[in-house]
């Protein structure tokens, strides 16, 4: 059973910044090698255990939740970060790795080993750099950098196990936050979610450094605990107030926890920051693609969006659902051309987005144009066959023509569409243990 809350947080919402925090980070920016956080202080809740469940708190719809896994897991791609491609090893390091090669097949020379094993490391090639990594340990048990990099080496190369072995040595001998941020990811990674939380908190408490924090408030959030979740990334925010990735987080965090107007403030904030970032568009365009109220702010960015990247399908399929979700009535023929023109600039831009292609039906069905919406529906169900509304949208336009069989085999399709992906969202539910938690002050003053 999960814990029940019986008062929110008490959270500032606005998505600002302090005073303080602004100062920060203009001394920061001035001098980032001496600037320090304060300390962060000690949070108002607690994370008690972990629970299987396969209804977890949340808001809305089947497709709201869906929306809310699937930006919670891209959040969490925020924290990771994309792999990029491994840049070809310039000359004078193919020259180095060389030497190194050949000087650590001498017995005894830990230098030799120790740098050949980290510069394999640092380009990628975890499992290369293993036995090398373990001679210098062999040779020199007491060197940190090495123990440290060692840990990595196996938990690049998957050994989760022994990186975790390793890093708990460390640690009886030094309390430092990378070998805590370093236990958390390897917990999280052998399905140990509580230990991986509290690992990441005592990170962020010894080094409250944006990227701990952020990793602590990810990992509360991938586990369904938005409240602190949101008091974590509020505070990132208040020390971190150009990090656009802890607005965008705070507001999946106030998105989860069901509160759509939190959530659009903190995200058209984080595009504010940075309006050449693409991360706080896509989330934006994300949510209001989902939900039924319009918002002018949320379109006013999507219209940057578009202006800012207007080759982007996604720029312009967005922006288009904002202006349509705007109009005043259907009525409004200036908006609806608008409308269609960047959605079929979207469909041009990126034929395989079965999004754009379904608004277009949608749209074409509300001007009684069936045949048009028909082969709209088509081109985004053959574009996306997964897509459920697809189907069940083309039933209807079928339906309207008098093809009662094709609606009735659309409308079936769609039914299987939508138990399968139900059974689906259950298996995801399993998937991911979900925090318990409690708050310790339930009276909280505002921060």
């Amino acid at each position: 059973m999960l814990i029940a809350l019986s008062a929110p947080l008490l959270i500032d919402a606005q998505c600002q910044p302090t005073a303080d925090s602004a100062t920060w980070q203009a001394s920061a920016t001035q001098n980032p090698s001496t600037a320090q956080p304060q300390f962060f202080d000690e949070p108002k809740f607690t994370v008690a255990g972990v629970t299987d469940t396969s209804n977890p708190a949340g808001h809305g719809t089947a497709a709201t939740w869906r929306t809310k896994e699937a930006l919670t897991k891209e959040t969490v791609s925020l924290a990771k970060g994309e792999a990029s491609p491994a840049s070809p090893p310039a000359a004078s390091s193919i020259a180095t790795e060389k030497s190194l090669r050949e000087a650590a097949h001498a017995p005894g020379n830990f230098d030799a080993n120790h740098r050949l094993g980290k510069l394999l490391l640092d380009e990628g090639k975890a499992r290369e750099a293993l036995p090398y990594l373990e001679q210098a340990s062999r040779l020199n048990p007491s060197d940190y950098a090495n123990a440290y990099e060692l840990a990595q080496a196996y938990a690049n190369a998957g050994d989760y196990e022994h990186a975790r072995a390793n890093v708990r040595a460390l640690l009886a001998h030094q309390d430092k936050a990378e070998l805590h941020h370093s236990l958390g990811d390897d917990d999280e990674k052998l399905g140990n979610s509580l230990e991986a939380v509290h690992e990441f908190q005592r990170a962020a408490e010894l080094d409250p450094s944006e990227s701990n924090l952020f990793d602590w408030g990810a990992e509360l959030l991938l586990h369904h605990a938005p409240e602190p979740a949101i008091e974590v990334f509020t505070k990132g925010n208040r020390l971190f107030a150009r990090s656009t990735r802890m607005l965008v987080a705070l507001g999946v965090a106030w998105y989860s926890r069901g509160s759509y107007d939190q959530a659009a403030a903190c995200l058209c904030q984080a595009s504010d920051v940075d309006p050449n970032d693409p991360n706080p568009y896509l989330f934006l365009g994300k949510i209001q693609d989902i939900e039924a109220i319009p918002s002018e702010g949320i379109s006013e960015r999507l219209k940057r969006f578009a202006s800012l990247q207007p080759e982007s399908a996604s720029a312009n399929y967005y922006y288009a659902v904002s202006l349509w979700k705007q109009r005043k009535s259907p009525e409004d023929t200036t908006t609806s051309a608008q409308v269609e023109s960047l959605l079929e600039k979207a469909a041009h831009l990126d034929p395989k987005l079965g999004a754009a292609y379904l608004q277009l039906g949608i749209l074409y069905s509300e001007r009684n144009d069936f045949p048009k919406a028909i082969n709209a529906y088509q081109k985004a169900i053959k574009a996306n066959p997964q897509l459920e509304a697809a189907h069940y949208r083309l039933a209807q336009a079928y339906r309207q023509t008098g093809d009662k069989s094709k609606a009735q085999h659309e409308l079936q399709l769609f039914e299987e569409l939508s138990k399968e992906a139900e059974k689906q969202a259950e298996r995801d539910r399993h998937e991911i243990q979900q925090f318990v938690y409690t708050l310790r002050d339930q009276a909280a003053q505002p921060q």
